[in-house]
């Protein structure tokens, strides 16, 4: 769905990325282009007018699902039934439509996992980060579906920055790093100023909120972080908690209010604090070399 740039952009980007990296028969379908019931939200000022930053892919030679993507969503859990980990690196308005319209599909995935959200503050005011600042209806109806939601969310994400070594081994990838992950990389904003309280970083809930990652240390690749828990979930600490989003607070909408004290009935999603930041980038790293398209010389 939009998101970081508007909906034609973001779709053209999933396609394109995808037959950069060598897999352009993975299906892509264009989701909802505005949330559920606010202005969209974008993040241009973050990642660029293409939402690539600086990369310039090639346009795309194939073209999006005639179906949307909540139909996408229905029609591939449907027919595997409790095999597919479902993963959201966006606005949630998609997942909730998928819900609405099937609200069987919580006891139908075999895990669910979202970039989002936050313990602590937020990055794009002090109480929201952005994917759930962009549709907190969509969320409050995904986090009230009856799943357990894996929350990735900004305590974790912003301890796996950017480093100059890190932008040093992904110099080493090929193509994959020289004109794709480094030019997305130029540019884009730390993003840590409004989130450097952001939540219990490092430890489990009942810690003072300290920093979310250390200052100064180059970007944070926040949506990589979802999918790195769905292969290696041991990179990252989590603890059980009940997660209600704010949806009417004047200066709060958006917020993930997050309680690692309640009762365990009431639980309903579990929160990622904090990420062995040297293992998880042997990981990712690990995974992109592998890909054709890093194999090949610039």
């Amino acid at each position: 769905m939009a998101g970081n740039v508007g909906l034609p952009q973001t779709t053209a980007n999933a396609l394109s990325v995808l037959e950069f990296a060598g897999f352009p028969g993975v299906p892509v379908a264009a989701g909802s282009p505005v949330p559920l019931l606010r202005p969209a939200l974008d993040a241009f000022r973050v990642h660029g007018e293409s939402g690539l930053g600086h990369a310039r892919l090639p346009p795309p030679r194939a073209r999006p699902l005639d179906v949307g993507a909540t139909d996408l969503i229905l029609d591939a859990i449907g027919a595997s039934p409790r095999e597919i980990t479902l993963v959201a690196t966006g606005p949630l308005t998609n997942i909730a439509l998928a819900v609405r319209r099937q609200p069987s599909l919580a006891s139908q995935v075999a895990e669910f996992v979202i970039m989002g959200g936050s313990a602590g503050r937020g990055n794009v005011t002090a109480a929201a980060e952005f994917n759930i600042a962009a549709d907190p209806e969509a969320a409050a109806i995904v986090f009230g579906a009856g799943w357990r939601v894996t929350m990735v969310g900004l305590d974790a994400t912003l301890q796996a920055r950017v480093s100059p070594v890190v932008r040093e081994r992904l110099a080493g990838l090929g193509r994959l790093g020289s004109d794709l992950l480094l030019p997305s990389l130029r540019g884009y904003r730390a993003d840590g100023a409004t989130a450097a309280r952001a939540g219990p970083a490092g430890g489990g809930p009942g810690r003072s909120p300290g920093p979310a990652g250390p200052a100064g240390e180059g970007p944070a690749v926040h949506d990589v972080c979802a999918l790195a828990l769905v292969a290696e979930p041991g990179l990252f600490g989590c603890w059980p908690a009940r997660v209600e989003v704010e949806t009417a607070g004047r200066w709060t909408s958006g917020m993930t209010v997050t309680d690692f004290g309640a009762p365990p009935e009431a639980r309903n999603a579990l929160v990622a604090t904090s990420v062995d930041a040297a293992r998880f980038w042997d990981t990712v790293i690990g995974a992109w070399a592998r890909l054709p398209v890093a194999q090949a010389r610039s």
